[in-house]
């Protein structure tokens, strides 16, 4: 089977095999056996567990690179009156332990009615969208967490 075992963060590389495109939760992955969008079978083995970001790209040991396509999402885009109460907002999610996305003026989760609702009656401005969905890491993440603000929004 064709291993892929090293990952060319964006910028690194120039041309691609393939794509493979995939959603956040499989896109956090340290093994597993993946199927590229156009048919390349091979396992994914890296040494630890890694969060691959659209623009990244898999380094497969037949020297084929197979490029990181993130696959848009239904998210809640939450917004406040303002930034202290964005805060209080933030609080509320973290509080539930949910994974967010956090932009300049809004923060991203994934849609859940019941958790809307609760936004909603604290004030927030909740609005449906499709996005790639790129949470933060957690406080126990290795440091060097890759999260570029271009795929915050689509």
């Amino acid at each position: 089977m064709i291993v892929g075992d090293t990952i060319k963060r964006t910028g690194e590389w120039t041309e691609a095999a393939d794509t493979i495109t995939l959603d956040e939760s499989a896109r956090h992955r340290r093994r597993m056996a993946m199927v590229s969008d156009g048919g390349i079978a091979f396992l994914l083995d890296l040494p630890e567990a890694l969060l691959l970001v659209d623009g990244d790209a898999i380094l497969l040991d037949d020297g084929r690179l197979v490029a990181v396509k993130a696959k848009p999402e239904q998210l809640l885009e939450i917004r406040g009156h303002d930034a202290r109460h964005l805060l209080a907002l933030a609080w509320q999610i973290g509080n539930r332990h949910l994974a967010a996305q956090l932009l300049d003026d809004a923060i991203l989760i994934r849609r859940d009615d019941v958790v809307r609702s609760m936004l909603e009656g604290l004030g927030a401005r909740v609005t449906e969208t499709e996005a790639a969905f790129d949470p933060e890491g957690g406080a126990y993440e290795p440091s060097g967490h890759h999260h570029p603000a271009e795929t915050a929004r689509s």
